[in-house]
């Protein structure tokens, strides 16, 4: 039996995100947490095909880890919300994420997680994402007003937090609760999975 939770090389988390440390945790790695430098995301964005553009983003943030870590196993990640035809970053302001709750009430969204395992001494890398659709109740301005005063919106994509508050917000979810927190499980382990199935070839191949 492969055993992904021991990939025979030491793990960097590249993302500042305290939810993605928890989950990754929680799913019983140990690793090293590094924030890669700033992206521009929405200009990596084809709105044509936002699953590939999800697991690009989630490669480059992986990629611009793993080049000073070479040794590593890098995983990346990207997190968007889309409703309708458009997608919701992360908010500006205040302002901007009032903007965002109100498109979404009443309505149903989508969220996207890309993710990305890269080793860059050996080449490995691979990719995967995971599709979550998240169903909001009708929520009057004045929630919306409480909410934004807990300041959980700030650097979250939809500007809400699942986790947090807004799950007061939240009438029904189907798919993966992990990946609306910004790490879906069943795909990390996946690439986990390839990493191991890939390096036990090239061991039998040896």
């Amino acid at each position: 039996m492969i055993d992904w939770k021991n990939p025979g090389r030491k793990i960097i988390l590249a993302s500042g995100s305290p939810r993605r440390k928890q989950i990754l945790s929680q799913m019983g790695f140990t690793f090293n947490t590094i924030i890669p430098p700033f992206i521009e995301e929405h200009k990596h964005l084809n709105s044509s095909d936002l699953n590939g553009s999800i697991q690009k983003l989630a490669a480059l943030k992986a990629e611009m880890v793993a080049v000073n870590y070479p040794e590593f196993l890098v995983l990346g990640a990207d997190t968007i919300v889309v409703q309708g035809q458009q997608v919701l970053g992360k908010p500006a302001d205040r302002q901007d994420a009032f903007r965002m709750l109100k498109s979404l009430s009443g309505k149903p969204h989508r969220v996207l997680t890309g993710v990305a395992l890269r080793c860059y001494e050996n080449g490995f890398c691979c990719t995967g994402f995971s599709s979550t659709d998240v169903f909001f109740r009708e929520i009057s301005d004045e929630e919306i007003d409480d909410y934004l005063g807990t300041d959980e919106y700030i650097d979250k994509a939809g500007a809400y937090a699942i986790q947090g508050q807004a799950l007061i917000f939240v009438d029904k979810i189907t798919g993966c609760y992990y990946n609306v927190v910004g790490l879906p499980v069943s795909s990390t382990i996946s690439l986990f999975k390839e990493f191991n199935v890939r390096k036990e070839s090239a061991d039998v191949r040896k």
